[in-house]
Protein backbone atom coordinates (compact mmCIF):
# COMPACT_ATOMS: atom_id res chain seq x y z
CA UNK A 1 0.00 0.00 0.00
CA UNK A 2 1.53 3.21 -0.68
CA UNK A 3 2.21 5.84 1.87
CA UNK A 4 -0.05 8.48 2.39
CA UNK A 5 0.76 11.98 1.20
CA UNK A 6 1.21 14.83 4.41
CA UNK A 7 -1.33 17.57 4.68
CA UNK A 8 -0.69 20.10 7.60
CA UNK A 9 -3.31 22.57 8.11
CA UNK A 10 -1.79 25.94 9.62
CA UNK A 11 -5.21 27.25 11.37
CA UNK A 12 -7.98 25.30 13.48
CA UNK A 13 -11.23 27.54 12.13
CA UNK A 14 -14.12 27.48 9.97
CA UNK A 15 -12.72 28.13 6.80
CA UNK A 16 -9.70 25.24 7.57
CA UNK A 17 -11.73 22.28 8.87
CA UNK A 18 -14.57 23.20 6.99
CA UNK A 19 -11.90 22.38 3.77
CA UNK A 20 -10.95 19.03 5.62
CA UNK A 21 -14.46 17.85 6.00
CA UNK A 22 -14.91 18.34 2.43
CA UNK A 23 -11.71 16.24 2.06
CA UNK A 24 -12.55 13.54 3.87
CA UNK A 25 -15.74 13.33 2.29
CA UNK A 26 -13.88 13.02 -1.55
CA UNK A 27 -11.03 11.32 -0.57
CA UNK A 28 -10.93 10.12 3.15
CA UNK A 29 -7.75 8.25 2.66
CA UNK A 30 -5.56 9.70 0.56
CA UNK A 31 -3.67 11.89 3.44
CA UNK A 32 -2.01 11.78 6.75
CA UNK A 33 -3.14 15.17 8.03
CA UNK A 34 -1.91 17.34 10.79
CA UNK A 35 -3.70 20.38 12.10
CA UNK A 36 -1.96 23.65 14.42
CA UNK A 37 -4.20 25.86 16.01
CA UNK A 38 -3.20 28.54 18.10
CA UNK A 39 -6.25 28.63 20.24
CA UNK A 40 -6.50 25.84 23.17
CA UNK A 41 -9.25 24.76 21.66
CA UNK A 42 -11.27 22.55 19.01
CA UNK A 43 -13.37 23.90 16.01
CA UNK A 44 -16.06 26.30 16.98
CA UNK A 45 -18.15 28.61 15.54
CA UNK A 46 -17.09 31.90 15.45
CA UNK A 47 -20.10 33.70 14.17
CA UNK A 48 -22.09 32.36 17.59
CA UNK A 49 -19.84 34.11 19.72
CA UNK A 50 -22.70 36.81 20.22
CA UNK A 51 -25.01 34.88 21.40
CA UNK A 52 -22.54 33.29 23.69
CA UNK A 53 -22.00 36.93 25.01
CA UNK A 54 -25.58 37.48 25.63
CA UNK A 55 -25.77 34.35 27.91
CA UNK A 56 -27.78 33.16 24.95
CA UNK A 57 -25.96 29.87 24.55
CA UNK A 58 -22.68 28.43 26.19
CA UNK A 59 -19.40 27.70 24.66
CA UNK A 60 -20.15 23.90 24.52
CA UNK A 61 -23.16 24.97 22.32
CA UNK A 62 -20.57 26.71 19.73
CA UNK A 63 -18.59 23.58 19.13
CA UNK A 64 -18.34 22.21 15.54
CA UNK A 65 -16.30 19.32 16.10
CA UNK A 66 -15.59 18.31 19.51
CA UNK A 67 -11.60 16.60 19.79
CA UNK A 68 -13.29 13.51 19.90
CA UNK A 69 -13.59 13.82 16.40
CA UNK A 70 -9.82 14.49 14.98
CA UNK A 71 -9.39 11.33 16.63
CA UNK A 72 -12.33 9.38 15.14
CA UNK A 73 -10.16 10.68 11.63
CA UNK A 74 -6.52 10.15 12.19
CA UNK A 75 -6.32 13.60 12.26
CA UNK A 76 -3.49 15.11 14.91
CA UNK A 77 -4.15 18.08 16.29
CA UNK A 78 -1.99 20.63 18.24
CA UNK A 79 -4.47 23.03 19.93
CA UNK A 80 -2.65 25.91 21.62
CA UNK A 81 -0.04 25.72 18.94
CA UNK A 82 1.03 28.46 16.97
CA UNK A 83 2.90 28.28 13.54
CA UNK A 84 6.44 30.45 13.82
CA UNK A 85 7.91 29.20 10.55
CA UNK A 86 7.52 27.15 7.71
CA UNK A 87 10.36 26.12 5.43
CA UNK A 88 9.22 25.68 1.81
CA UNK A 89 12.10 23.76 0.38
CA UNK A 90 12.09 21.77 3.04
CA UNK A 91 8.08 21.48 3.66
CA UNK A 92 8.39 21.49 7.18
CA UNK A 93 6.06 23.49 9.50
CA UNK A 94 7.59 24.06 12.72
CA UNK A 95 5.63 25.76 15.87
CA UNK A 96 6.63 27.73 18.89
CA UNK A 97 6.76 25.08 20.90
CA UNK A 98 9.34 23.12 18.75
CA UNK A 99 6.85 20.54 17.25
CA UNK A 100 7.90 20.40 13.31
CA UNK A 101 5.69 18.52 10.56
CA UNK A 102 6.53 17.70 7.01
CA UNK A 103 3.69 18.09 4.39
CA UNK A 104 3.33 17.28 1.08
CA UNK A 105 0.40 19.55 0.92
CA UNK A 106 0.17 22.38 2.92
CA UNK A 107 -3.32 24.73 3.89
CA UNK A 108 -2.94 27.99 5.53
CA UNK A 109 -5.94 29.12 7.02
CA UNK A 110 -4.73 32.11 9.71
CA UNK A 111 -7.81 34.06 9.32
CA UNK A 112 -7.34 37.53 10.77
CA UNK A 113 -6.83 39.79 12.99
CA UNK A 114 -8.77 42.63 14.62
CA UNK A 115 -7.61 46.18 14.07
CA UNK A 116 -6.57 48.41 16.98
CA UNK A 117 -7.22 51.99 16.56
CA UNK A 118 -3.68 53.58 17.37
CA UNK A 119 -4.59 55.92 20.07
CA UNK A 120 -3.12 56.81 23.35
CA UNK A 121 -4.27 53.88 26.20
CA UNK A 122 -4.90 51.39 23.59
CA UNK A 123 -2.67 49.20 26.29
CA UNK A 124 -4.97 49.67 29.13
CA UNK A 125 -6.30 46.80 30.72
CA UNK A 126 -9.75 46.45 29.91
CA UNK A 127 -9.28 48.05 26.43
CA UNK A 128 -10.09 44.51 24.05
CA UNK A 129 -10.64 43.55 20.73
CA UNK A 130 -13.49 41.17 19.78
CA UNK A 131 -12.69 38.14 18.13
CA UNK A 132 -12.21 35.02 19.86
CA UNK A 133 -13.03 32.37 22.86
CA UNK A 134 -11.01 34.48 25.23
CA UNK A 135 -12.33 37.63 24.37
CA UNK A 136 -15.63 36.64 24.92
CA UNK A 137 -14.77 35.50 28.49
CA UNK A 138 -12.83 38.52 29.11
CA UNK A 139 -15.98 40.89 28.37
CA UNK A 140 -18.08 38.12 30.38
CA UNK A 141 -15.75 38.75 33.10
CA UNK A 142 -15.82 42.21 33.21
CA UNK A 143 -19.66 42.75 32.92
CA UNK A 144 -19.46 40.71 36.20
CA UNK A 145 -17.35 43.33 37.81
CA UNK A 146 -17.85 46.62 35.99
CA UNK A 147 -20.55 48.58 34.86
CA UNK A 148 -19.51 50.92 31.96
CA UNK A 149 -18.82 49.72 28.51
CA UNK A 150 -17.59 51.50 25.73
CA UNK A 151 -18.15 49.96 22.42
CA UNK A 152 -16.20 51.51 19.17
CA UNK A 153 -17.52 50.62 16.30
CA UNK A 154 -21.10 50.80 15.13
CA UNK A 155 -20.89 47.78 11.97
CA UNK A 156 -22.11 44.30 12.83
CA UNK A 157 -19.51 43.25 15.41
CA UNK A 158 -19.63 46.08 17.27
CA UNK A 159 -23.63 46.24 17.59
CA UNK A 160 -23.46 42.46 18.33
CA UNK A 161 -21.31 43.04 21.26
CA UNK A 162 -22.66 46.09 22.17
CA UNK A 163 -26.32 43.92 22.65
CA UNK A 164 -24.56 41.05 24.47
CA UNK A 165 -23.31 43.64 27.07
CA UNK A 166 -26.33 45.37 27.75
CA UNK A 167 -27.94 41.65 28.43
CA UNK A 168 -25.23 41.07 31.10
CA UNK A 169 -26.24 44.55 32.46
CA UNK A 170 -23.83 47.66 31.71
CA UNK A 171 -24.64 50.86 30.58
CA UNK A 172 -23.23 50.76 27.01
CA UNK A 173 -22.43 53.14 24.45
CA UNK A 174 -21.30 53.26 20.85
CA UNK A 175 -18.99 55.42 19.57
CA UNK A 176 -19.31 55.42 15.51
CA UNK A 177 -17.43 57.09 13.05
CA UNK A 178 -20.44 57.07 10.56
CA UNK A 179 -23.44 58.83 9.82
CA UNK A 180 -25.87 55.89 10.29
CA UNK A 181 -25.33 52.12 12.04
CA UNK A 182 -23.95 49.55 9.32
CA UNK A 183 -23.37 52.23 6.76
CA UNK A 184 -21.31 49.03 4.63
CA UNK A 185 -24.99 47.12 5.33
CA UNK A 186 -27.58 49.62 5.43
CA UNK A 187 -28.47 52.79 3.95
CA UNK A 188 -29.58 55.50 5.97
CA UNK A 189 -33.19 55.32 6.57
CA UNK A 190 -33.00 51.42 7.92
CA UNK A 191 -29.94 52.44 10.02
CA UNK A 192 -32.31 54.70 11.50
CA UNK A 193 -34.25 52.40 12.69
CA UNK A 194 -31.99 49.97 14.09
CA UNK A 195 -30.67 52.76 15.99
CA UNK A 196 -33.95 53.38 17.63
CA UNK A 197 -34.64 49.37 17.94
CA UNK A 198 -31.30 49.38 20.26
CA UNK A 199 -31.84 52.61 22.12
CA UNK A 200 -35.07 51.48 23.21
CA UNK A 201 -33.08 48.03 24.64
CA UNK A 202 -31.17 50.94 26.48
CA UNK A 203 -27.98 50.70 24.35
CA UNK A 204 -26.71 54.75 23.84
CA UNK A 205 -24.66 56.19 21.02
CA UNK A 206 -21.65 58.99 19.55
CA UNK A 207 -22.52 59.07 15.99
CA UNK A 208 -20.15 60.93 13.70
CA UNK A 209 -17.68 60.81 16.97
CA UNK A 210 -13.65 60.13 16.38
CA UNK A 211 -11.82 58.49 19.41
CA UNK A 212 -9.05 60.31 20.74
CA UNK A 213 -7.85 58.27 23.53
CA UNK A 214 -8.16 55.78 26.35
CA UNK A 215 -8.09 57.36 29.51
CA UNK A 216 -6.99 55.53 32.63
CA UNK A 217 -3.70 55.44 35.35
CA UNK A 218 -0.41 54.09 33.64
CA UNK A 219 0.09 50.41 34.13
CA UNK A 220 -3.89 50.23 35.52
CA UNK A 221 -7.08 49.90 34.13
CA UNK A 222 -9.29 52.15 30.86
CA UNK A 223 -12.00 54.88 33.13
CA UNK A 224 -12.88 56.47 30.16
CA UNK A 225 -12.89 57.10 26.30
CA UNK A 226 -12.12 61.01 25.42
CA UNK A 227 -14.02 61.77 21.66
CA UNK A 228 -12.50 64.07 19.49
CA UNK A 229 -15.01 66.96 20.65
CA UNK A 230 -14.21 66.72 24.21
CA UNK A 231 -16.69 64.13 25.89
CA UNK A 232 -15.09 61.70 27.88
CA UNK A 233 -17.39 58.87 28.45
CA UNK A 234 -16.93 56.91 31.50
CA UNK A 235 -15.83 53.23 30.44
CA UNK A 236 -14.12 50.34 32.50
CA UNK A 237 -14.22 48.15 29.40
CA UNK A 238 -14.07 49.23 25.58
CA UNK A 239 -14.19 47.29 23.33
CA UNK A 240 -12.95 47.65 19.67
CA UNK A 241 -14.80 46.43 16.81
CA UNK A 242 -13.65 48.54 14.08
CA UNK A 243 -12.51 46.16 11.31
CA UNK A 244 -9.99 43.03 10.69
CA UNK A 245 -7.00 42.71 8.69
CA UNK A 246 -5.99 39.72 7.37
CA UNK A 247 -3.73 37.48 9.42
CA UNK A 248 -0.35 37.10 6.58
CA UNK A 249 2.55 37.48 9.00
CA UNK A 250 3.52 34.14 8.63
CA UNK A 251 2.35 33.76 4.99
CA UNK A 252 5.19 37.52 4.02
CA UNK A 253 7.92 35.41 6.34
CA UNK A 254 7.59 32.49 4.07
CA UNK A 255 8.14 34.52 0.89
CA UNK A 256 4.32 33.92 -0.15
CA UNK A 257 2.91 36.92 -1.98
CA UNK A 258 0.54 39.10 -0.35
CA UNK A 259 -1.17 42.45 -0.80
CA UNK A 260 -3.96 42.69 1.33
CA UNK A 261 -4.37 38.93 1.62
CA UNK A 262 -2.78 35.98 0.63
CA UNK A 263 -2.70 36.27 -3.27
CA UNK A 264 -4.83 32.99 -4.60
CA UNK A 265 -5.92 31.88 -7.87
CA UNK A 266 -9.15 30.95 -8.89
CA UNK A 267 -8.34 27.04 -7.41
CA UNK A 268 -7.54 28.34 -3.90
CA UNK A 269 -3.69 27.94 -4.22
CA UNK A 270 -1.39 30.60 -3.76
CA UNK A 271 0.33 31.79 -6.14
CA UNK A 272 3.65 31.24 -5.18
CA UNK A 273 3.78 27.98 -4.37
CA UNK A 274 1.27 25.39 -6.14
CA UNK A 275 1.73 23.11 -2.85
CA UNK A 276 0.33 25.52 -0.44
CA UNK A 277 -3.67 26.32 -0.50
CA UNK A 278 -5.34 29.35 1.13
CA UNK A 279 -8.78 29.44 2.24
CA UNK A 280 -10.60 31.92 4.43
CA UNK A 281 -10.05 35.54 5.93
CA UNK A 282 -6.63 35.52 5.43
CA UNK A 283 -6.69 34.78 1.44
CA UNK A 284 -7.21 37.55 -1.13
CA UNK A 285 -8.67 36.37 -4.42
CA UNK A 286 -9.37 38.55 -7.47
CA UNK A 287 -8.29 41.40 -5.62
CA UNK A 288 -11.13 40.66 -2.73
CA UNK A 289 -10.27 38.97 1.44
CA UNK A 290 -13.91 38.21 2.36
CA UNK A 291 -14.46 38.55 6.19
CA UNK A 292 -17.91 36.50 6.05
CA UNK A 293 -18.66 33.03 6.37
CA UNK A 294 -20.82 31.81 3.45
CA UNK A 295 -17.51 33.08 0.96
CA UNK A 296 -15.36 30.92 3.01
CA UNK A 297 -17.23 27.62 2.77
CA UNK A 298 -17.51 28.58 -0.81
CA UNK A 299 -13.73 28.41 -0.94
CA UNK A 300 -13.37 25.52 0.79
CA UNK A 301 -15.58 23.47 -1.25
CA UNK A 302 -13.08 24.12 -4.22
CA UNK A 303 -9.88 24.10 -2.20
CA UNK A 304 -10.63 20.33 -1.16
CA UNK A 305 -11.90 19.05 -4.72
CA UNK A 306 -8.23 20.17 -6.01
CA UNK A 307 -6.54 18.59 -2.94
CA UNK A 308 -9.08 15.65 -3.55
CA UNK A 309 -6.86 15.57 -6.77
CA UNK A 310 -10.28 15.76 -8.77
CA UNK A 311 -9.06 19.04 -10.63
CA UNK A 312 -12.40 20.00 -11.42
CA UNK A 313 -13.82 23.11 -9.18
CA UNK A 314 -13.27 26.99 -10.13
CA UNK A 315 -13.87 29.75 -7.16
CA UNK A 316 -15.32 32.84 -9.30
CA UNK A 317 -15.67 34.76 -6.30
CA UNK A 318 -18.95 35.38 -3.69
CA UNK A 319 -22.13 37.78 -3.81
CA UNK A 320 -22.21 38.16 0.49
CA UNK A 321 -25.08 39.26 2.27
CA UNK A 322 -25.68 40.23 5.96
CA UNK A 323 -27.72 39.56 8.82
CA UNK A 324 -27.54 40.83 12.70
CA UNK A 325 -27.32 38.16 15.19
CA UNK A 326 -29.38 40.25 17.78
CA UNK A 327 -32.56 38.98 19.22
CA UNK A 328 -35.59 40.43 17.87
CA UNK A 329 -34.19 42.41 15.46
CA UNK A 330 -34.84 41.12 11.48
CA UNK A 331 -32.14 42.96 8.85
CA UNK A 332 -30.66 41.76 5.85
CA UNK A 333 -28.82 43.10 2.92
CA UNK A 334 -27.05 41.84 -0.20
CA UNK A 335 -25.64 43.69 -3.67
CA UNK A 336 -26.20 47.38 -4.60
CA UNK A 337 -28.60 48.63 -1.86
CA UNK A 338 -27.61 51.78 -2.28
CA UNK A 339 -28.56 52.32 -5.70
CA UNK A 340 -27.61 55.27 -7.55
CA UNK A 341 -27.22 56.16 -11.49
CA UNK A 342 -28.71 53.63 -13.70
CA UNK A 343 -31.12 51.87 -11.24
CA UNK A 344 -34.73 52.40 -9.84
CA UNK A 345 -35.95 51.77 -6.38
CA UNK A 346 -38.81 50.28 -5.52
CA UNK A 347 -39.37 51.26 -1.43
CA UNK A 348 -41.84 50.27 1.05
CA UNK A 349 -42.45 52.29 4.67
CA UNK A 350 -44.10 51.18 7.59
CA UNK A 351 -43.42 53.29 10.34
CA UNK A 352 -45.82 51.60 12.98
CA UNK A 353 -44.91 48.33 12.16
CA UNK A 354 -40.72 49.45 12.35
CA UNK A 355 -40.85 47.67 8.89
CA UNK A 356 -38.40 49.26 5.67
CA UNK A 357 -37.55 47.50 2.92
CA UNK A 358 -35.68 48.28 -0.46
CA UNK A 359 -35.07 46.77 -3.90
CA UNK A 360 -32.91 47.85 -6.15
CA UNK A 361 -33.52 47.22 -10.38
CA UNK A 362 -31.26 47.27 -13.06
CA UNK A 363 -31.99 46.16 -15.98
CA UNK A 364 -34.87 43.81 -15.39
CA UNK A 365 -32.50 42.56 -12.34
CA UNK A 366 -32.25 42.85 -8.90
CA UNK A 367 -29.26 44.07 -7.73
CA UNK A 368 -29.38 44.88 -4.14
CA UNK A 369 -31.74 44.71 -1.32
CA UNK A 370 -32.06 46.03 2.22
CA UNK A 371 -35.02 44.99 4.50
CA UNK A 372 -35.29 46.00 8.19
CA UNK A 373 -37.79 44.98 10.55
CA UNK A 374 -39.30 41.48 7.97
CA UNK A 375 -36.07 40.11 6.35
CA UNK A 376 -38.28 36.68 6.07
CA UNK A 377 -38.00 36.85 1.96
CA UNK A 378 -34.01 37.73 2.21
CA UNK A 379 -33.34 34.16 1.31
CA UNK A 380 -35.12 34.28 -1.88
CA UNK A 381 -34.10 38.14 -2.82
CA UNK A 382 -30.36 36.66 -2.55
CA UNK A 383 -31.56 33.85 -4.84
CA UNK A 384 -32.59 35.91 -7.51
CA UNK A 385 -29.71 38.21 -6.76
CA UNK A 386 -26.92 35.94 -7.57
CA UNK A 387 -28.69 34.36 -10.31
CA UNK A 388 -29.45 37.64 -12.00
CA UNK A 389 -32.73 36.62 -13.42
CA UNK A 390 -34.77 39.10 -15.64
CA UNK A 391 -37.79 40.05 -12.70
CA UNK A 392 -39.57 41.69 -15.46
CA UNK A 393 -42.56 39.47 -14.87
CA UNK A 394 -42.42 39.49 -10.94
CA UNK A 395 -42.10 43.53 -10.28
CA UNK A 396 -45.90 43.93 -9.63
CA UNK A 397 -45.77 41.57 -6.67
CA UNK A 398 -41.75 41.44 -6.19
CA UNK A 399 -41.77 43.64 -3.05
CA UNK A 400 -44.56 40.85 -0.81
CA UNK A 401 -42.13 38.30 -1.04
CA UNK A 402 -41.49 34.46 -2.61
CA UNK A 403 -45.49 33.68 -2.32
CA UNK A 404 -47.19 36.61 -3.56
CA UNK A 405 -44.94 36.14 -6.73
CA UNK A 406 -45.72 32.65 -6.85
CA UNK A 407 -49.31 33.07 -6.91
CA UNK A 408 -48.91 36.47 -9.61
CA UNK A 409 -47.15 34.33 -12.07
CA UNK A 410 -49.31 31.05 -11.98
Amino acid sequence: MPEKLKLVLVGNGMAGVRTLEELLRLAPDLYDITVFGAEPHPNYNRILLSPVLAGEQTLDDIVLNAFDWYREHGITLHAGCTVVDVDRARRVVRADDGTEAAYDRLLLCTGSRPFVLPVPGAGLAGVIAYRDIADTQAMIEAARAHRHAVVIGGGLLGLEAAHGLRQRGMQVTVVHRGQWLMERQLDRDAGKLLRSALEARGIAFALQAETQAMVGPEGGRVQAVRLADGRALPAELVVMAVGIRPNIELAQTMGLHCERGVVVTDTLQTVTDARIYSVGECAQHRGVAYGLVAPLFEQAAVAANHLAQMGLGRYPGSLTSTKLKVTGIELFSAGDFLGGEGTEEIVLRDPEGGAYKKLVIRNDRLVGACLYGDAADGHWYFELLREGRDIAALREQLMFGRQAASRGTA
